[in-house]
């Protein structure tokens, strides 16, 4: 046993393989104890090993060897229980096989970008008649009375700037608007 004095203080590494190897039956029944399970309590004594062999700098000489790796083994076991806490367990493959995909934002920047660019290209007219009607929701009879014009008037302002819009943006049919379901639904509640 790792108890006489060494160099440094450090333990002796043949007296530490061989304790550790003498200490294996006593971790796998501890192991399997906790696990149940034959293969999980070899997987958790291979663990306890290596981690202890990585930390036998940490060791302190004359303390209970066999007590130092139980405590390894304990506490590799609950960070394993931990972490699996957070696992979702998919045995078909349901979750596994689905493709997590995300559109890309800066499509719809980049869309959005455009179309105030375009808006500002429109005579001041068009653009205060449709952005009263399509982007605040005022009826035409609404639009009419705040804008000082005949309720046509708005009517063929609103056109003919929906017309320049889609030709300055090449839209020819709702589809080509927007990549995400959000700003085609929007899009086609405001047609």
């Amino acid at each position: 046993m790792l108890t006489g004095p060494t160099r440094d203080g450090v333990a002796d590494q043949n007296a530490m393989r061989s304790d550790l190897l003498a200490a294996v039956p006593n971790l796998w029944a501890f192991a399997y104890s906790l696990t149940h399970n034959t293969a999980s309590a070899d997987d958790l004594v291979q663990d306890t090993l290596v981690k202890a062999w990585a930390s036998r700098d940490h060791f302190k000489l004359g303390t209970n060897f066999r007590a130092w790796l139980f405590t390894i083994l304990r506490n590799q076991f609950y960070s394993l229980q931990r972490n699996r806490r957070r696992e979702v367990e998919d045995v078909e493959g349901v979750y596994s096989n689905r493709l997590l995909i995300s559109p890309p934002e800066q499509g719809v920047r980049l869309d959005l970008q455009d179309l105030q660019k375009a808006l500002m290209t429109l005579p001041p007219m068009q653009r205060e008649a449709l952005l009263l009607v399509k982007a605040q929701g005022l009826s035409y009879q609404e639009a009419a009375r705040v804008c000082g014009c005949a309720v046509g008037s708005v009517k063929s302002r609103v056109h003919r700037a929906r017309r320049h819009l889609e030709e300055l943006l090449a839209i020819r049919s709702p589809d080509d608007i927007g990549q995400d379901g959000v700003t085609k639904a929007v899009l086609r509640a405001a047609a």
